[in-house]
């Protein structure tokens, strides 16, 4: 008994030496945050910035165009983004427990199970954006911007099945840090669109048209990049080519891939239902307008926080892979801590800003005004974004997607959504009413979330994370194939 207490207390002494002081494991810690955190925001940020260029442009085209490209936007293309980005969270808790681990060949197997399973949603997701019109005249929206949101929504199908590459790619290299590759062919993709966008709408006029094949190029020149970078020898452990192993046990995954796109959509369509409800208010073309502006500016101020909510979701998943529960909780405090202070500073610069901002996306004073209006919600939420997407990350480095998505149901769908209701249209608070009671619903969610990381058992996330990798290792998949063959 005495010589184990010995045994225990020598390798937490050994481990102590290894890691260093508090001040070294800080700086260690550091590092290996910012390399997935530094690329993965300015990767967000560029791709995010097509489409800000997008609505600057076609905002100058005219008022109905940029209300229509807000609604397929805020409200289609939010949809087809969440199902298929949060559907692709499931490769990263995969990928980068793997990857801890050190089953690198399973990361490649794991890519290509996931295209299999994304590229199958896209096609279920066509419809929506192929009967656009009589979709948003239901929802109750104008008749000219329903139109005109038709077009606009034909025209970002190639972009919709652009997503399963780009958000696929990125995981696999996320969860080995080397993502640097993605944020050089971002922005390169921002430069080319920008060019372009000023070439066809303002040079040769060729006005929505221009503005949306512009558009459709800026988001497939990164996954070109990042398919030539995948299959040209770079990962010779992770990347054995193409094998039939990804047709073995898929329901797990796809179950995994379901619950991690509920979990992100619910989060994402939150959003949508505000845009949905301003359509019904006073004057809808203004309230739709200000309010795309102020989710865009959030949005792209969001960007940050999801470059953290991806270092946080690759340093827990390889550090529960690794087998460390301290390096896991280590990096969750470090990693909230980091992106809370960033946003804290933005949510003072963002009070006394105002309305300055939104001449840059219109003319109209009276739309600038509304944005004024809307300014202090707008810091608000900017703050509350700050904590909540980096939280949402360890829930996918742990694969805690399903317990989230239940999470999101009752904070969002049952709390905020209600209150700002009853805000917006009983109290006759109108935008303002609606988006205050989303965002109690945000503040919800987060506390929610807080307390669950606190108070979970990380020494029993290692042992779920040994379970999962052991379950689906290429060695298991291989005996099975091998039992098969031989029966």
């Amino acid at each position: 008994m005495e010589g184990g207490v010995n045994e225990s207390l020598i390798t937490e002494v050994a481990k102590t030496k290894e890691e260093g002081t508090l001040k070294d494991r800080v700086w260690t810690e550091w590092k290996k945050m910012w390399i997935v955190a530094g690329p993965a925001i300015f990767t967000r940020f560029s791709t995010f910035g097509v489409s800000i260029i997008s609505q600057a442009f076609i905002g100058h085209i005219g008022a109905t165009e940029l209300a229509a490209f807000a609604l397929v936007s805020t409200v289609l293309l939010r949809f087809g983004n969440g199902v298929l980005l949060g559907m692709s969270s499931a490769l990263g808790t995969l990928c980068g427990q793997s990857y801890g681990a050190k089953q690198y060949e399973m990361l490649g197997v794991h890519l290509q199970r996931s295209w299999l399973i994304l590229f199958i949603s896209s096609i279920a997701l066509l419809p929506i954006f192929i009967f656009t019109s009589p979709i948003l005249k239901a929802l109750g929206q104008e008749e000219a911007i329903a139109e005109v949101a038709e077009t606009i929504s034909l025209w970002i199908i190639p972009g919709l099945f652009s997503f399963v590459l780009s958000y696929t790619c990125q995981m696999f290299l996320q969860a080995q840090s080397k993502n640097m590759i993605i944020a050089y062919l971002a922005g390169f993709s921002l430069a080319i669109h920008g060019f372009l966008s000023w070439l066809l709408t303002v040079k040769y006029k060729f006005g929505l048209s221009g503005a949306m094949l512009s558009t459709i190029l800026a988001l497939w020149i990164p996954n070109i990049g990042q398919l030539i970078y995948i299959f040209g020898g770079w990962f010779p452990e992770t990347w054995k080519g193409f094998s039939m192993l990804v047709f073995k046990d898929l329901w797990p995954i796809i179950k995994l891939s379901l619950s991690s796109g509920l979990m992100l959509c619910l989060e994402l369509w939150y959003n949508t239902i505000l845009v949905l409800l301003t359509g019904s208010m006073e004057k809808a073309e203004i309230a739709i307008d200000a309010l795309s502006i102020c989710l865009n500016i959030s949005g792209w101020i969001m960007m940050i926080s999801l470059g953290f909510m991806a270092a946080a979701s690759v340093r827990v998943s390889n550090e529960l892979g690794r087998g460390s529960s301290r390096a896991a909780k280590f990096s969750i405090v470090q990693i909230v801590l980091t992106s809370f202070a960033i946003g804290f500073v933005l949510f003072i610069i963002f009070l006394f800003l105002r309305g300055r901002l939104a001449y840059i996306f219109t003319e109209s004073t009276e739309v600038a005004a509304a944005v004024a209006d809307l300014s202090p919600l707008l810091a608000c939420s900017i703050l509350l974004n700050s904590i909540q997407p980096v939280l949402s990350g360890v829930a996918v480095g742990a694969g805690w997607q399903s317990t989230v998505a239940y999470v999101n149901i009752a904070c969002y769908y049952l709390i905020g959504i209600p209150v700002g209701v009853f805000l917006g249209y009983v109290c006759q608070l109108q935008v303002t009413g609606v988006w205050i009671g989303m965002l109690f619903g945000t503040l919800t969610q987060t506390i929610v979330l807080l307390i669950i990381t606190y108070k979970t058992d990380w020494e029993k996330q290692v042992w779920i994370a040994k379970q999962r990798i052991s379950n689906w290792s290429l060695e298991s998949d291989q005996q099975d194939v091998g039992d098969e063959q031989n029966a």
